[in-house]
């Protein structure tokens, strides 16, 4: 099958070279559209359910919200492990799948399983949350303001309303998280003697703010056909609307809320802060979706605050060099990409030197760079991206994807050689002869590339996180090299009978290194 490879390629020598070039030329360019990440996703595939409670201490939240939504999510199909956490207030449980498993799958099973659950009244209902991994934060933003011109509350506000939302809108983000700064609310402060002179509750008040918070609905008025909807606005808009709420109406007489307790703007209790720079700071981390491209996200995201900075209110300033994902990922890429740029020029040198010419070196050489791209885009066709340990299997291929190139230009040359110097009549056609050199020397990069690639066949059953972080490297190296081996009975035939049939290349003494050698 593989004789039969070699001559089928030798012709169609032109379909051959056509190939070749638009796999050179377009696979160069579909090169630059895969996602780029430093290290392959090592996260399987999880779903975190968040709920709270408010006001419910860690025990009472892990007895009756985290145990019986843990309790419910055991044994669902696919699950390999169930974590969770239990805060005042608060319930976080991530499930963790299979390896493999499809993640809008498993935030399906979730979903049917928690949403049966009984959970105490105060309890809000469970929420998913965003769809990302340990690998999936690309950044952090800083965002800093003159405490002459702006607060701390007005930083906050400004982050979660303005420049949250735009980061929400670009495709590929899915969570933007606040941190630090100061939260506004609104507060009220109750006065215990006048509630107890009143005869007023504690939920009669709270409940006369809630009802003040809204607009409520009354119908529609249908006038000539005309349907007109009716709706009361008594949304409180400021604190002196959330004074005059009333709690009730004694003898026509109202009781508001600014008659029982003092009514301010503050600030929420702060669990944390942050700072850049030694200054007081509101951060954003910013997380991706798993299949997002970091470095193309990254030029959208600093598109966008370029955009806002023009628009933000007077002493407020944006800091983007932080910490940034794509400044890792640049880094590494551009240090492999170095290794593989000597590799290759180290290659080339030494082919210059042991075959003593341009030809023989470029035709052994151009098994490089196919074998690379073919490798890269099979990779990204499994789903892969490109990152260190798939560029990583590529470098240290490179010393051995021009072995099988090598074996046979040598090979061809040495048999056009030594059927030229015999007599005209004698000589068998070049494309004879270039079929037997090729075929001759098959069985021999057959094995020797085999062996190689059963060498790496053990990565591929390691189990976990090291299964997952080698098995690209062993993947884009077994591909490499077999895209190696398909170009030195395809390509490399074809090259050698198109440019090694010159007489007088043929009629030349050996490279220097070779006879001193000899």
């Amino acid at each position: 099958m593989l004789n039969r490879l070699i001559r089928l390629s030798l012709s169609h020598r032109g379909v051959v070279l056509l190939t070749a070039g638009v796999l050179l030329v377009g696979g160069s360019y579909w090169v630059t559209k895969i996602p780029v990440d430093v290290f392959p996703d090592l996260t399987a595939p999880t779903v975190t359910v968040i709920t709270e409670g408010q006001g419910m201490a860690p025990q009472e939240m892990e007895l009756l919200v985290t145990f019986p939504l843990e309790s419910a999510l055991n044994g669902a199909p696919g699950i390999h492990r169930v974590r969770s956490v239990s805060a005042a207030g608060i319930s976080v449980i991530w499930a963790e799948f299979e390896w493999g498993e499809d993640i809008y799958r498993a935030r399906q099973i979730v979903t049917e399983r928690i949403q049966k659950v009984p959970l105490p009244e105060q309890v809000e209902p469970p929420e998913l949350g965003p769809i990302s991994s340990i690998m999936g934060e690309i950044t952090f933003i800083a965002m800093t303001a003159d405490p002459e011109q702006l607060s701390l509350r007005q930083l906050r506000r400004v982050a979660e309303t303005v420049v949250r939302r735009r980061l929400l809108a670009i495709p590929g983000i899915s969570q933007v998280v606040p941190i630090g700064g100061e939260v506004r609310e609104f507060q009220a402060e109750l006065h215990v003697s006048t509630l107890v002179q009143q005869g007023v509750s504690v939920a009669e008040v709270a409940g006369a703010l809630s009802a003040a918070t809204r607009n409520p609905a009354a119908g529609f008025h249908v006038d000539q056909g005309q349907e007109y909807l009716v709706r009361g606005l008594g949304r409180a808009r400021t604190v002196d609307d959330l004074r005059a709420a009333v709690v009730r109406v004694t003898d026509g007489v109202p009781l508001t809320v600014g008659d029982l307790a003092t009514v301010q703007e503050g600030t929420e209790p702060q669990r944390g802060t942050a700072s850049y720079a030694t200054k007081p700071a509101v951060i954003l981390s910013v997380q991706k979706q798993p299949d997002a491209n970091t470095l193309q996200l990254m030029r959208e995201v600093d598109a966008v605050l370029d955009e806002l900075e023009d628009t933000l209110p007077p002493g407020m300033v944006i800091e983007k060099e932080n910490f940034r994902q794509s400044d890792f990922i640049q880094a590494a890429i551009h240090n492999i990409s170095a290794a593989m740029r000597d590799g290759a020029v180290l290659v080339v040198l030494i082919l210059i030197a042991f075959m003593g010419n341009v030809r023989t070196t470029l035709i052994s050489a151009l098994a490089l760079p196919l074998s690379l791209i073919v490798g890269i885009l099979v990779v990204s066709l499994f789903g892969g991206t490109i990152n260190t340990m798939t560029l990583g299997g590529l470098a240290i291929a490179i010393g051995a994807l021009v072995d099988d190139a090598i074996i046979v230009v040598e090979n061809v040359f040495r048999m056009l050689r030594e059927e030229h110097k015999k007599p005209e009549a004698e000589r068998r056609q070049a494309l004879q002869v270039v079929f037997e050199a090729a075929s001759g020397v098959l069985n021999v990069i057959f094995f020797a590339d085999l062996i190689i690639m059963l060498v790496f066949v053990p990565l591929f059953f390691l189990p976990g996180m090291e299964g997952r972080l080698l098995r690209p490297l062993g993947f884009a190296y077994i591909v490499a090299l077999a895209t190696s081996f398909v170009v030195s009975l395809t390509l490399t035939p074809v090259l050698c009978y198109a440019l090694l049939r010159n007489p007088g290349l043929l009629e030349r003494r050996e490279a220097w290194l070779m006879r001193t050698l000899k």
